[in-house]
């Protein structure tokens, strides 16, 4: 039997696992789906045929509005808590994924729906799609990453002002102040991101881990540390099947055939 995880589709795609947020209409996040995310990132990490991730939301008016704001209307701590920490735990397994993530946005990316998008490497939008973290403005605030992550991609000015202002960017200017990567024509983000994914599966996926491991320890590690981690990894790889079928490829021009091992 094929496994499930709720409200989240899975289909590979070759060495890519696809990702679909189905909660309509406005694929919300729910406790259960936070912790399916979690659970599907973690059983893709244990496939080693599995190079990268794109995720996006079904239809073409929401990639994902964030938490549905009914739950924390009673003001219960204890849910709050709870929904908190199943965001934190979902996207730090997403940022961790050991391959490449890449977030199609397809439409709304409000809240948590924005967080999941920042939580992932690269970011492609559709020119229709609308972004925010209008947190403050119904007396919280992003708890998923949104203030650490959005301020590492677009600097402490525009994420003051998409937080601490409200202000809401469209994806022409989400792509100008480096919140994304790509923005492409409607509805063709999905298409964009997959054949960005099939690049992944041209690299050593060993290689694409460590080269993540190390551009992402930059936001936590000074240099003087990066530069002897960088230099022990690359010699690590020397211990690859992989290293020696990439470089014998190369050689022979021919295209690598990967183990991941």
């Amino acid at each position: 039997m094929t496994k499930t995880y709720g409200n989240l589709l899975l289909e590979r795609r070759e060495h890519t696992a696809l990702v679909t947020l189905d909660n309509p209409p406005a694929h919300t996040w729910t406790l259960a789906s936070l912790r399916a995310l979690k659970e599907l990132v973690t059983d893709l990490n244990a496939d080693p045929d599995v190079y990268a991730l794109v995720i996006t939301g079904g239809g073409a008016k929401f990639f994902s509005a964030g938490a549905d704001l009914k739950v924390f209307a009673d003001g219960d701590k204890t849910m709050a808590f709870d929904m908190a920490a199943a965001f934190s735990e979902a996207f730090e397994a997403l940022s961790a994924f050991r391959g490449v993530s890449i977030a199609a946005i397809n439409g709304y990316a409000m809240g948590g729906g924005l967080e999941c998008a920042l939580a992932c490497d690269i970011r492609i939008a559709e020119e229709h799609a609308q972004m925010a973290l209008p947190e403050a403005s119904v007396g919280l605030l992003p708890c998923a990453g949104g203030t650490q992550n959005l301020a590492w991609l677009v600097g402490e000015g525009w994420a003051k002002r998409m937080i601490l202002c409200g202000e809401r960017v469209d994806a022409a200017k989400a792509l100008s102040i480096g919140l994304v990567e790509e923005v492409v024509a409607t509805g063709q983000g999905l298409t964009a991101a997959l054949a960005l994914a099939a690049k992944v599966a041209r690299q050593s996926p060993g290689s694409v881990t460590a080269c993540k491991s190390l551009i992402q320890g930059a936001r936590s590690k000074p240099l003087a540390q990066s530069l002897p981690d960088e230099r022990t990894l690359f010699l690590g790889l020397f211990d690859t099947q992989d290293q020696k079928e990439g470089v014998l490829a190369f050689l022979e021009k021919r295209p690598a055939e990967w183990t991941n091992g």
